[in-house]
């Protein structure tokens, strides 16, 4: 076995760039039960934009707007609008993570500094990945601040309330025609992670349309990057609508691991999230699909929750609408049974629930 040159001990953190924070904020607080808990802006000496911490269960959520119109982060949100920018990797040793992975081939957005305050020290390096998203190696382990130095303690007067949120199963990359198999090897070769499944467009495709998915991972499965590209089809597909309003490749959604869906789903409904829909035929012959489940068919049916089955086990899916008008980014929510797999059966469903999304706003 490789001595894995750049261990990883789970995500530190995923920032989106918003067109407004300080609503933004409010919307996952009280739609998808975060917590406000750490606040960067003019108050705290920061004076160019203002970023919102939100937690649950070992997920952080980073909403940053800018504060001026010529700032960088306005031009990234007038080309992508609202989206993720760093997904943020917790490692041991921050310095040692960018010099391997520059040291073979990763181009730095940022070397290796320190950010240092009453709480501590955090070492903080970052390197550019797909498109204009950058991941940064966070190493904390001299640091008992609340978040990262720069930024102080807020609470919300707003108290929010939890749905079982855990933390972040696995992010989903969005990149052009051809381009897949390249940042493939950008992951297997700069980050050392390992191929764990293909998909190709006999896998997930419609009359329409399809697409290319690989899936790589770090070598204790902490992390896992899905990677698709567009494939041939009749009419416009799912990634590349998303390229196009999102003006190059990024973050498509992000998947949340919950251990109980249907309070999770059935939460999330109530405070007004929306959600794809797939036919109620699609229940009519799922045990004949999937096996026996443990939980009641008719809760999933009511929420429109997927069920699919691997080797190991099953899991249970949803996929939210785009949480803002541009259709970029979205969530998935997702509860493990034992399977390790990404819903392979549910792809077709899936995508014809994308193509009817497509068709009302009239890009397929």
């Amino acid at each position: 076995m490789n001595q894995d040159f750049l261990p990883i001990n789970g995500t530190d953190y995923v920032e989106l760039y918003v067109g407004n924070a300080k609503q933004s904020a409010l919307y996952y607080q009280y739609a998808f039960g975060y917590e406000l808990i750490a606040y960067a802006g003019p108050e705290t000496g920061i004076k160019d934009r203002a970023s919102y911490v939100l937690k649950q269960g070992k997920i952080r959520l980073v909403l940053t707007s800018p504060l001026h119109s010529n700032h960088p982060i306005s031009k990234h949100l007038m080309q992508h609008g609202d989206g993720v920018k760093v997904i943020a990797l917790w490692v041991d040793d921050a310095e040692k993570s960018w010099e391997e992975t520059t040291r073979r081939g990763a181009v730095s957005v940022e070397a290796p500094h320190e950010l240092k305050d009453a709480h501590g020290e955090v070492k903080i390096a970052s390197i550019q990945t797909y498109g204009d998203t950058i991941h940064t190696f966070v190493e904390r382990k001299n640091y008992q601040g609340v978040f990262l130095p720069g930024y102080v303690s807020k609470k919300s007067s707003y108290q929010a309330s939890p749905i079982g949120l855990l933390h972040i199963d696995h992010c989903v990359g969005n990149v052009g025609l051809g381009e897949m198999n390249t940042w493939v090897s950008f992951y297997e070769k700069v980050m050392g992670f390992s191929l764990l499944v293909t998909f190709d467009d006999k896998d997930i495709s419609t009359e329409y349309s399809a697409l290319m998915s690989k899936v790589v991972s770090n070598g204790n499965g902490f992390i896992k990057f899905p990677i698709n590209e567009p494939a041939e089809g009749k009419k416009k597909s799912q990634i590349e609508e998303y390229l196009d309003f999102y003006g190059g490749p990024g973050v498509q959604h992000l998947a949340i691991a919950t251990n109980d869906i249907i309070y999770t789903v059935g939460e999330l409904r109530k405070r007004g999230v929306e959600f794809l829909e797939v036919p109620s035929s699609y229940y009519d012959t799922l045990l004949d699909r999937v096996g026996s489940i443990e939980e009641d068919l008719q809760p999933l049916r009511e929420l429109n929750i997927l069920v699919d089955r691997d080797e190991e086990g099953y899991l249970l899916q949803i996929f939210t609408k785009p949480v803002q008008d541009r259709p970029t980014l979205f969530f998935e929510i997702i509860q493990r049974k034992g399977a390790i797999s990404f819903g392979k059966g549910n792809f077709k469903a899936l995508f014809e629930a994308i193509e009817r999304e497509q068709e009302l706003r009239g890009n397929l």
